[in-house]
């Protein structure tokens, strides 16, 4: 599943070749993804000018001149494809600039798209009650401590809660944690001050990092020029189970599972 990495990436390909550009046509090759297209999407951006793109935790967002927003999640296998030869079986939506083409395709329909009235975007169901994002500065030890008083939720889950921390999911997560030597097992509001000042630098590298290696290529997740993204090759404790910990401490990364998914740690030095 595309994770915040992906996401930026995805929308700084497309920055390039959109903004300032006036979309000539809009296509829609079936009515719906995982949810239905809204039924002015057509019609609101079909000559409108993208006046800039961006990114709210996993959501990627096109700003038009008409006040609009169309917010886009990739869900767990689109991808944006940046003038295709052909068009592909699961292109969903198809964007016409003045030279480009641009194509939403996801293979499983679990990504979608909307589209919002630009002055609202705070306000949107998703929106309304997330968390900071992980790379401004409102996400601080501060802010950690005081959301995770009282939690009895291991830290690992809590990070993926988006009203804790916006945009962070199970990859990331994990390497943070591991970065910042904290045990994803250990209950959030128990987590030392100390260790949320660990943890927030931790968060910033792992996804800045990842941002410049271009995101994590599992499965389906390419940048919307086709190249993969090699992060994956960084990874110091996601998939790695049975391997020796990089710390080279004599530990091994072992795997669990949590809240339904797997955990990558090293129980030597994450305590």
């Amino acid at each position: 599943m595309p994770e915040l990495p992906e996401v930026e990436t995805t929308v700084r390909g497309l920055a390039r070749f959109l903004e300032g550009a006036r979309i000539e046509s809009v296509r829609l090759n079936r009515p719906d993804m995982r949810f239905p297209f809204p039924p002015d999407l057509v019609q609101m951006l079909t000559g409108a000018t993208v006046s800039s793109l961006g990114r709210r935790a996993k959501y990627g967002l096109l700003h038009t001149d008409r006040d609009s927003t169309m917010v886009f999640h990739l869900g767990m296998s689109g991808r944006w494809r940046i003038d295709p030869e052909t068009d592909e079986k699961h292109d969903h939506l198809v964007l016409e600039t003045p030279g480009h083409r641009f194509a939403l395709n996801d293979p499983r329909r679990f990504g979608f798209v909307d589209l919002v009235q630009t002055d609202r975007l705070e306000g949107w169901r998703a929106f309304a009650a997330m968390g900071p994002e992980p790379l401004g500065s409102e996400l601080t030890a501060a802010h950690l401590k005081a959301a995770l008083a009282g939690r009895k939720q291991a830290i690992k889950l809590c990070l993926l809660d988006q009203a804790i921390v916006a945009g962070l999911g199970n990859i990331y997560v994990c390497e943070a944690l591991f970065r910042a030597r904290i045990d994803p097992r250990k209950a959030g509001g128990t987590v030392a001050k100390a260790a949320l000042e660990r943890l927030v630098p931790a968060i910033r590298e792992v996804l800045e990092q990842s941002i410049a290696d271009g995101g994590s290529s599992l499965r389906d997740y390419a940048a919307p020029n086709g190249e993969l993204g090699y992060f994956a090759t960084r990874f110091a404790v996601y998939g790695r189970e049975g391997e020796p910990c990089l710390r080279e401490d004599g530990g091994t990364i072992v795997r669990i599972v949590q809240g339904g998914r797997s955990t990558w740690y090293c129980p030597r030095c994450q305590r």
